[in-house]
């Protein structure tokens, strides 16, 4: 049975009376040695332990609050294969590394300017030793000079992002009807096809259909297909109705904390079936305090997730639109239940308001609204890249977006940036299309 294994030490410091933030991650290398340094805003306690089956290094950082962004470094060719955040309560931010194998930890806190240091040895790789050679009088034979063949393995190839799209409802399931005998489950499959299109067109990205014909399929179903498939991110298209024929407009929901905690104690009622999280991580053979802070985290970061890819794609809809909801609503969905895939649902307008039902048959509202589902997709993941995904060449500037901030998240310098846009100045508009060297 896998136990938590305590290492080091627990650093006692007085709290601040400001709450820290982790200003930036800094990573250097050798050929045995791995250092990451967290930049800090503010003094603030740490715990560190490992756990076991996958390897992992939690580090607890106490008084310390969720940065709002935070550019991680390029972790290939490291022993790390991802690094997780989310805060574990009101005042405790939980880090978590996803190492490739077990290693040495050693820690240590330096204030002005406030850092946290973990050194990753790995035991495995040694150095040799050179012994020294005493010279001898007697004459050697010269031996031709050794050649020696170096062999390069070209780094590991990027993989695509998935993006599942379910257009609901199907088969005997018609889903909501209009009042000219529009059938919900048409048209939210006709727009589910036009955003993968769009997605599919997208350097970097891949669409996966739950469904692409007239086909019945479980709520739960259509979960365990986008898992089967890798999905980063699921998003499921439907058409509202309201005895008032008046109702219009789009709306967009996460999954309520209500609809995540009964999900939780399901997954942990029946994880001996439970298929892996996202990264592998089994909950079948973990005892349940671990399996709780597993499954705890990885929704943590989902809903996350969830949320800000909400507001992307809402924020979308209403350039084409009336919205019904002009915030992110929350709701019990079954279909949006999966702990560890940011998750979202999109009623698209009132398909029983004869004008709304109107537009979703029009082939050019349909363009509209898979157009909006895809600008709030791609903000999303250009704010939130994926480590080992391929890197989107092109950067639309958002609010709050700066020239430096873009080119330390796509690794390139500033003058880099400037050369290859045509910029005179560090300036920018919202909306810009930047190209990524």
């Amino acid at each position: 049975m896998p136990r938590f294994l305590p290492i080091l030490l627990l650093l006692t410091l007085s709290i601040s009376s400001m709450a820290a933030t982790i200003e930036g991650v800094r990573l250097s290398q050798s050929s045995a040695n791995t250092r990451l340094v967290f930049d800090l805003s503010n003094q603030a306690n740490f715990h560190l332990f490992t756990l076991q089956n996958p390897e992992r290094l939690v580090i607890d950082l106490k008084n310390t609050q969720r940065p709002k962004l935070l550019s991680l470094p390029d972790l290939s060719n490291t022993p790390i294969h991802t690094i997780r955040y989310a805060e574990r309560n009101k005042s405790t931010l939980r880090v978590v590394l996803d190492l490739k194998k077990a290693l040495q930890t050693n820690s240590q806190y330096l204030a002005q300017p406030h850092r946290l240091v973990i050194d990753l040895h790995d035991t495995s790789i040694s150095t040799a030793k050179v012994e020294k050679v005493t010279p001898v009088t007697e004459k050697i034979k010269v031996q031709p000079p050794l050649t020696i063949k170096i062999v390069t393995h070209p780094p590991p190839e990027k993989r695509n992002i998935i993006i599942a799209i379910d257009a609901g409802h199907g088969g005997q399931d018609p889903g909501a009807l209009g009042k000219n005998g529009t059938k919900e489950k048409t048209v939210v499959l006709a727009i589910a096809k036009r955003l993968a299109k769009l997605v599919d067109a997208e350097p970097g990205m891949k669409a996966y259909l739950t469904r692409d014909n007239d086909t019945f399929i479980s709520l739960r179903q259509r979960i365990k297909r986008a898992r089967k498939h890798n999905a980063d991110m699921f998003l499921s298209i439907h058409a509202d109705a309201f005895k008032n024929s008046k109702a219009k407009g789009a709306s967009v929901f996460v999954l309520s904390e209500r609809g995540a905690s009964s999900e939780a104690a399901q997954w942990l009622a029946d994880k001996e079936n439970s298929a892996d999280l996202a990264g592998g991580i089994s909950l079948e053979d973990k005892d349940d305090l671990l399996a709780s802070v597993l499954l705890d985290l990885s929704q943590t970061a989902s809903l996350e997730a969830s949320l800000e890819v909400a507001n992307t794609v809402l924020s979308g809809l209403k350039r084409v639109g009336n919205v019904h909801k002009k915030q992110v609503g929350s709701a019990a969905f079954v279909v949006l239940k999966s702990p560890d895939i940011p998750s979202v649902l999109v009623e698209t307008a009132f398909i029983s308001n004869p004008s709304e039902e109107r537009k979703l048959k029009s082939s050019s509202h349909q363009n509209k609204l898979a157009r909006a589902m895809m600008s709030g997709i791609r903000n999303y993941f250009q704010r939130n890249p994926i480590p080992g995904t391929i890197t989107p060449q092109q950067h639309i500037v958002s609010s709050g977006d700066t020239l430096s901030m873009i080119a330390q998240r796509y690794q390139v310098t500033m003058m880099q940036l400037k050369s290859n846009n045509n910029l005179s100045s560090s300036k920018l508009k919202i909306g810009d299309v930047l190209l990524i060297p």
